[in-house]
């Protein structure tokens, strides 16, 4: 988000964040808890965020075919964890994601 934050041309008067994790971006921050029902903004920026991200994951199914990316979008599914099981983790998996993999904290 901070990445994205950084790249707008117009800078925000206020970011909306569906959760109750408030982050220091230099701009006013307001949380929201389950901001995806209670704000179309934040449900908006919710679907157009999955649908990025399932293109991109489609995208690294065909560099990455062996994991699947295609089927499950990176999500932990059985298959997901068996394909990481089988071949190790890749350049593209999120470290939050391995960490809960291999059970670490």
């Amino acid at each position: 988000m901070e990445r994205a934050l950084g790249q707008l041309a117009v800078k925000p008067d206020l970011v909306l964040i569906d959760g109750n994790r408030e982050k220091n971006f230099g701009i006013p921050v307001k949380t929201v808890v389950k901001g995806d029902s209670l704000s179309a903004n934040i449900a908006a920026a919710s679907v157009l965020a999955k649908v990025s991200r399932d293109d991109f994951m489609l995208e690294m199914a065909k560099q990455y075919p062996q994991y699947g990316f295609d089927i499950h979008k990176g999500y932990p599914t059985r298959a997901h964890y068996d394909a990481l099981r089988a071949y190790g983790a890749c350049p593209i998996h999120r470290m939050s994601f391995l960490k809960k993999f291999y059970g670490e904290k």
